[in-house]
């Protein structure tokens, strides 16, 4: 015997078995706005990126130390690099 529970429903979903127009005219709404709403957040969005990528980073270090002393070197090196060019540029 097995309960059967609700399936939530994500925000940018209209639920099943509206059977009143203006119920569901106003859940089509809701869910259209949660959409736009997802779908505009750049800022969260690029967050939501940021965070996943450092997750990411993080565990390929955890995995290979090396790699990532190496990789932090090479970074630190080009941008050394580009800093000198700048002022090279810069000062004459």
């Amino acid at each position: 015997m097995s309960i059967e529970r609700p399936v939530p429903v994500p925000r940018t979903a209209v639920p099943l078995g509206i059977s009143d127009p203006v119920e569901s005219a106003r859940a089509e709404l809701k869910a259209a706005l949660a959409a736009i709403e997802v779908k505009a957040n750049v800022p969260r969005r690029a967050s939501d990126a940021v965070d996943r990528t450092i997750a990411d980073v993080r565990a390929k270090a955890q995995r290979n130390p090396g790699a990532a002393a190496a990789a932090v070197a090479g970074v630190a090196v080009a941008v050394g690099l580009a800093v000198w060019g700048i002022v090279n540029a810069y000062t004459r």
